[in-house]
């Protein structure tokens, strides 16, 4: 497996750089949140970024799209992560978005795609329940035939950027016991249908998540996503390239974060010499460096076992978002403390990266989950 970048993605990632650096530096980050804007992306970017091609990276040519990789999408992620950019990749394109690719017939497929690759469409995906912790098969939601068609009963929480979504793909289970793998189906739920009400939430780092609340939901046949009942294959599928993407933008933010500290490090004086030529910040600093690296390679592992279809991809996966959200919390946290009692306050930047970090980490499971799942997979 090849763990260093081909001259394609060295010029996508250098593109990517260079437009983040001119269109997104982190006080527009800041400014969203002072301004409480809505939203909590900017649409007219994001507009940009889908005509740049960014959008559509994942998605086939048939749908407006490059038909590229992860790994192409995540050098992408990376870059939008070391400016904590919050447009909703996350949901539209690898959580909402892949949910449709993977599962959706040609109909649904095309009536959605398209306009999310070109910008013009949000979606979202509802799978977390309120002691469902990370586990994707424990569903409580109901989904109950009536007629041709469905009513869905449940509530949903955590959902990224269901605010904004002009459709929500809804886990829910069609027959079985709450934590049974099987009777679980996707639906695709435009945002308007009766009997779904969104609230809308902000979190730590300022992105928008939303609880979604199902009361009779009415639904019809042609709204279900793949074979009833046997959604939980295409959903932990989609989980997979989701936390790839996720950890690329950690990459990213820990990357950042580190570099900033160790400017810091350079231009601090303390008794008449930078605080970097203290041995013990020293030693700090070598770690933060060494854990970086390793995500680097655990997240270009990962990406490339997705794109290959690598029977060990999922182990990967998991190895790269436990190594991401212990390392996300390392360096932030000492990003933080090395930048001294400046470190906590609004006007330095730094600490924005330790929200982010923290919101990530419990994002798509922590790092516990995923060495439990990895040691599961592993046959342990």
């Amino acid at each position: 497996m090849q763990l260093v970048l081909t001259e394609d993605q060295e010029l996508l990632a250098k593109t990517a750089a260079d437009f983040v650096k001119e269109h997104s530096p982190v006080a527009r980050m800041r400014a969203l949140r002072d301004a409480n804007d809505p939203d909590g992306f900017s649409r007219p970017l994001w507009k940009q970024m889908a005509e740049l091609g960014w959008v559509g990276v994942p998605f086939p040519e048939q749908f407006g799209g490059a038909e590229m990789g992860l790994a192409e999408l995540a050098v992408v992620l990376e870059e939008l992560g070391r400016a904590l950019a919050p447009e909703p990749f996350l949901s539209t394109v690898l959580l909402g978005g892949q949910a449709v690719l993977l599962a959706g017939n040609e109909a649904q497929r095309k009536t959605w795609l398209e306009d999310v690759v070109n910008g013009e469409k949000f979606l979202a995906l509802a799978q977390q329940e309120r002691g469902s912790r990370f586990d994707l098969h424990r569903v409580a939601t109901k989904a109950e035939q009536d007629g041709d068609g469905y009513r869905l009963n449940g509530e949903k929480i955590a959902v990224l950027d269901g605010g904004v979504a002009d459709a929500i793909v809804v886990v829910a289970r069609t027959s079985g016991s709450e934590d049974d793998r099987s009777g679980i189906t996707l639906f695709l739920v435009p945002a308007d249908a009766s009997g779904l009400r969104v609230e809308k939430q902000s979190r730590v780092d300022s992105r928008g998540a939303a609880i979604v609340h199902l009361d009779d939901c009415a639904v019809g046949a042609d709204a279900v996503l793949g074979t009833v009942g046997e959604g939980l294959a295409t959903l932990e599928d989609v989980a997979d390239r989701a936390t790839v993407g996720l950890c690329a933008e950690m990459l990213g933010s820990m990357s950042d974060a580190f570099e900033r500290t160790l400017d810091y490090l350079k231009n601090r004086l303390q008794f008449g010499v930078p605080i970097g030529s203290f041995q013990a910040l020293k030693h700090r600093a070598a770690e933060c460096f060494i854990q970086v690296e390793l995500c680097r390679s655990a997240v270009m592992a990962a990406a490339r076992a997705v794109d290959e279809g690598n029977p060990e991809a999922s182990k990967l996966v998991s190895l790269a978002k436990a190594r991401c959200s212990d390392a996300g919390m390392l360096v932030a946290n000492e990003a933080v403390q090395m930048h001294g009692g400046v470190g906590m306050t609004d006007e330095y930047e730094i600490g924005f990266f330790l929200k982010r970090a923290r919101v990530a980490e419990l994002t798509l499971g922590d790092a516990a989950w995923h060495r439990a799942r990895w040691a599961e997979l592993s046959g342990y």
